[in-house]
């Protein structure tokens, strides 16, 4: 066998051992429970199953301390989570975690128990419950009021938790409640006469040229560096699960039940059409998250984790 045979094959053996090694890279990944994990159930069942190309494991958290730990000591590679997160965490570990994609719009709503509300200008003299004080419910709604000329005409109070304005509501103790799904569908199932009477998403559109972004995918820059193949093929996988979960809602329910993103596949399958979930990736991602966080940051700079992120946070491929 001749040499210039030998070096051809030689490196042929390099080449293939570097692609099996990208497609081998195993990465732990890490979703809140609700919308913000919905769209990542299809891959993780996928993932369980051994139809992925590469190893993947996720883990699902009640709390985003749960998910900021694992990102920052970089036990976890990927993650979905509050696109405020996203920020806080890049100035916390001093652009140690990129911002790779869009994966829920807007998912807050106004619900009314009765009939009187039909535009958001209705909304003043109302007495209303909602939760997220001091996070990004509370700073998007306030925006709507202060755009729509209606500061200091609406009441707010704000519950400890979304559950408990449900509750309240269920319970006839307020006719009018701001929730994210899925709580919006839990309060319909419980409350007779409640409605869905205004989209937030759509109001924001109305008063706004950015777009409502309320969850995104991170990943920290180390891993993305080393392993970009990896990462690509994870988002070509996730584009493929939150689309599954759009067109497929029924069985992506019966997923999202199993690994306790949400308790009832039968809400949750009511829940998913109001959840916006995407995948938006590169210079699209950009914009919309770009934008979301400079309204953040005009409302509270803190819920960005006080300065906005520089350019380089967005991870384009």
């Amino acid at each position: 066998m001749n040499k210039a045979l030998l070096f051809t094959l030689a490196l042929l053996l390099i080449i293939l051992t570097a692609c099996a090694k990208a497609e081998d890279t195993p990465i732990n990944a890490a979703a809140m429970n609700g919308p913000t994990g919905m769209g990542i159930a299809q891959l993780n069942s996928r993932a369980l199953d051994g139809r992925l190309d590469y190893p993947l494991s996720v883990t699902f958290a009640g709390s985003p301390d749960q998910v900021s730990g694992g990102l920052i000591s970089g036990d976890i590679q990927i993650a979905a989570v509050p696109v405020n997160l996203a920020s806080v965490l890049y100035n916390k570990t001093e652009g140690q975690v990129l911002t790779a994609a869009v994966n829920t719009l807007g998912v807050l709503y106004v619900v009314e128990r009765g009939e009187s509300i039909r535009s958001f200008a209705d909304l003043a003299g109302k007495k209303i419950l909602a939760a997220g004080q001091g996070s990004t419910p509370e700073y998007i709604v306030n925006h709507l009021i202060e755009q729509n000329g209606l500061a200091g005409q609406v009441d707010i109070e704000y519950a400890a938790e979304h559950a408990e304005a449900v509750t309240q509501m269920a319970a006839g103790n307020v006719d009018v409640i701001i929730v994210p799904e899925p709580f919006v569908t839990t309060v319909l199932s419980k409350t007779e006469g409640a409605r869905i009477v205004l989209d937030i998403t759509e109001e924001w559109s109305k008063v706004s040229d950015a777009e409502l972004v309320q969850g995104c995918l991170v990943v920290r820059r180390d891993f993305a560096e080393a392993h970009p193949k990896a990462v690509e093929a994870f988002l070509k996988d996730y584009a493929e699960s939150a689309a599954y979960a759009v067109e497929h809602p029924a069985e992506a329910a019966a997923l999202i039940e199993a690994y306790g993103i949400m308790a009832s596949a039968r809400l949750a399958e009511k829940a998913i059409p109001n959840c916006n979930i995407v995948c938006v990736t590169g210079e699209d991602m950009k914009a919309m998250v770009s934008g979301m966080l400079s309204m953040l940051h005009a409302a509270n700079p803190q819920s960005v984790g006080g300065t906005l992120p520089g350019e380089d946070m967005y991870y384009m491929g």
